[in-house]
C-alpha cells in the first residue's frame, strides 16, 4: 500500500485534499503526451481533475480519491506488445463511468472480449459519422471533424457493445457497453485540434456520471494560505526566489499573506533576463508589496556560460549557481529555513511519478536542488495548472499584463542560444526578441500567441549591408499558438507584420543578415530550441 499513498500524498497540500471535497475523475495515464491535456480538460468545465500513472493505480488509491468517473488515457504501446500498460479487470466492476481515449479505447475493448489489430492507422484530421445517439455525443452533428493519432484498431467489438461512431475510413471510432456508462473512443476529444472534444468530456463528466462542476481555483486561495502556514507554521523564515513570472509571483504572493513578514523575497539578475526587464520585474514586484532583495549576479553566471556549448550543461550550471546564492542568502540571515517555490502541476507529475518518462529538458527547481541546500520546499502551487495559476495570480491583484507575460524559461535567454555561448550572440538574441515582442505589441497580437522570441545559433549569411559584403548572423524567430505548451503550432502571421520584424532586425543589429521563420509544431519540435 505504501507506493499508492506515497503518490497520492504528492497530490495534496499538506493534508488538504481536493479530491474529496469535489466531485473528481480520475485519469489514468498511460504514458501518453496527451494525458495532462485530459486532466485540464475537465478542469476547464468545473470538474476537478487528478492523475494517476498507470503503475501507481490501484484499489488503494480508488478507495481514497472516491471517484466519479474513470478515464484511461492515450499511450505509445500496442495492447499486444510486451509489457503493454494494463489495468486490473476489477475496474470494470466498480460501478463507476469509465472512458478509454486512443490507447485506453483499445485496452478496454480488449478487456471486453473484442479483437485489436494493426491498420493502415489515421492521423490528424479525420470525420466520423455518428450511428447512434447516446448522451456521451450531445450537442455533436452526425458528421464532425476528431483528432486521431493510431495505427492499432478495434477490429471487432465485443458482445453487448453498441459502436457509436465509424470514421470515414471505416473504423470503430466510439462505443459503450449496453446498458453501462463503459464508453471507449479512439479519437482525442482533449485536443483542440477536436472541436467538439472539449463538450464530448463535458458530457461524460456531467451528464453521464453526475460530477457537480464545482472547482474554480479562484475559490481556493484560502486553501493554499493555510497550507503555507500549516507547512511553515512556526520556526525560520521563508525564502522567495521571484523571476517576474506568473507562477514564482503568484506563490510569492501566497507566503507573504500566510506568513507576512516572515517572507524574503529574492530577485536575481543572472544576466540572461530579457531587454528592460530587470526594471520591470522590479516595478512590478515593488507595486505588488514584495519588495524583493536584489542580486546582481550578471558576471557570476556569464563567466560560467561562456563558451559552453551543450544547453543540459548551461541548465545545470544556472541551477547549480541560483542554489549557491541561496545558500549564501540563507548563511547571511541566519534563520531561513524554507524555500518557496512556484512548482506547478505538470512539474509534480512528469519529475519522476510516470515511470519511463523520458528527460526531455531539465528544469532546474524541479528536482534539481542539490541535497547541501537544506530548505524545506513550500510549494502552494503543485495542484495547479499555468491557466488556473494566472487566474489566481488576477484574484490577487496581479495586473493583466504580468499574469499573461509570455512564458520565460528560467534559464532564460541561455537556451535561446544555439551552439558555443558568446556574449555577442546573447546579445543579439536579446534584441531580436524585443523587436518580436515589440512589433507584435503594435500590432495588438502579443496577447493572441502563446510565446515569442528570436533564437540565434552559430551559421552565418552572406549579406550586403551599405553596398558592401556582409557576413552574419542569423536569426530564427518562433512564434507559437498554444493553451498549455504541451502541444503548440506556428503562428499563421500576417505578412507585414513578419516583414517588419525581418527588416527591424536586420536594421538594428549590424551583426544579422538572415532573418527565418519557424513553421514546425511541437510536437516534433519543442517550443525552445534547447
Amino acid at each position: 500500500m505504501g507506493v499508492a499513498v506515497d503518490y497520492l500524498f504528492s497530490q495534496t497540500l499538506g493534508g488538504w485534499k481536493p479530491y474529496r471535497e469535489h466531485d473528481t475523475v480520475l485519469v489514468v495515464d498511460f504514458g501518453g503526451q496527451y494525458a495532462h491535456l485530459i486532466a485540464r480538460r475537465f478542469r476547464d468545465v468545473g470538474v476537478y481533475s487528478l492523475l494517476v500513472p498507470v503503475d501507481e493505480f490501484s484499489r488503494e488509491v480508488v478507495e481514497e480519491v472516491r471517484p466519479k468517473a474513470i478515464v484511461f488515457s492515450g499511450g505509445p504501446s500496442s495492447v499486444y506488445a510486451p509489457n503493454a500498460p494494463k489495468v486490473p479487470e476489477w475496474v470494470l466492476e466498480l460501478g463507476v463511468p469509465i472512458l478509454g481515449i486512443c490507447y485506453g479505447f483499445q485496452l478496454l475493448a480488449l478487456m471486453l472480449g473484442g479483437v485489436v489489430e494493426r491498420g493502415k492507422g489515421e492521423y490528424g484530421r479525420t470525420k466520423i459519422r455518428l450511428v447512434k445517439n447516446d448522451m456521451l455525443f450531445y450537442g455533436w452533428d452526425s458528421v464532425e471533424v476528431v483528432w486521431m493519432s493510431h495505427s492499432d484498431y478495434v477490429a471487432k467489438v465485443p458482445s453487448g457493445v453498441d459502436v457509436l461512431a465509424v470514421s470515414e475510413n471505416g473504423y470503430v471510432a466510439a462505443f459503450r457497453v449496453q446498458g453501462k456508462p463503459v464508453y471507449g473512443v479512439q479519437f482525442h476529444p482533449e485536443v483542440v485540434h477536436t472541436p467538439k472534444g472539449r463538450l464530448l468530456l463535458y458530457n461524460f463528466a456531467v451528464r453521464v456520471a453526475g460530477c457537480r462542476a464545482t472547482w474554480k481555483p479562484e475559490a481556493i486561495v484560502d486553501k493554499l494560505i493555510d497550507y503555507v502556514r500549516r507547512v511553515a507554521g512556526g520556526g525560520g523564515r521563508l525564502l522567495a526566489a521571484v523571476s517576474g513570472g506568473v507562477d514564482s509571483t503568484t506563490a510569492a504572493l501566497i507566503a507573504r499573506k500566510a506568513v507576512g513578514k516572515r517572507l524574503v523575497t529574492v530577485f536575481v539578475d543572472h544576466g540572461l533576463l530579457r531587454e528592460g526587464e530587470r526594471e520591470e520585474v522590479l516595478g512590478l514586484l515593488k507595486r505588488l508589496g514584495l519588495e524583493p532583495l536584489f542580486v546582481d549576479a550578471s558576471e557570476r553566471f556569464l563567466s560560467r556560460l561562456w563558451g559552453v556549448s551543450d544547453c543540459e550543461e548551461r541548465r545545470r550550471i544556472i541551477g547549480e549557481e541560483f542554489a549557491r546564492i541561496f545558500q549564501e542568502i540563507v548563511e547571511r540571515l541566519g534563520d531561513i529555513e524554507y524555500l518557496v517555490q512556484g512548482t506547478t502541476y505538470p512539474d509534480v507529475v512528469e519529475s519522476g511519478a510516470v515511470k519511463g518518462a523520458d528527460r526531455i529538458k531539465t528544469h532546474h527547481n524541479v528536482g534539481g536542488l542539490p541535497s547541501w541546500l537544506k530548505l524545506k520546499l513550500v510549494e502552494p502551487l503543485r495542484l495547479l495548472y499555468k491557466d488556473e495559476v494566472r487566474r489566481i495570480a488576477l484574484s490577487l491583484g496581479v495586473p493583466y499584463e504580468a499574469a499573461y507575460r509570455h512564458p520565460f524559461p528560467g534559464p532564460g535567454l541561455a537556451v535561446r542560444v544555439i551552439g558555443k555561448f558568446t556574449r555577442e550572440k546573447l546579445e543579439i538574441v536579446r534584441k531580436a526578441s524585443k523587436i518580436v515582442e515589440d512589433v507584435l505589441k503594435k500590432y495588438g497580437l502579443y496577447y493572441t500567441v502563446w510565446q515569442a522570441f528570436a533564437v540565434v545559433g552559430d551559421d552565418k549569411w552572406v549579406g550586403v549591408k551599405g553596398d558592401r559584403r556582409a557576413v552574419g548572423y542569423i536569426v530564427t524567430v518562433r512564434i507559437v499558438l498554444s493553451e498549455d505548451a504541451m502541444t503548440a503550432d506556428w503562428a499563421r502571421l500576417p505578412a507585414e507584420v513578419l516583414d517588419e520584424i525581418s527588416r527591424r532586425i536586420t536594421w538594428e543589429i549590424p551583426e544579422v543578415t538572415m532573418v527565418t521563420y519557424a513553421i514546425t509544431t511541437k510536437p516534433p519540435s519543442t517550443i525552445e530550441p534547447c
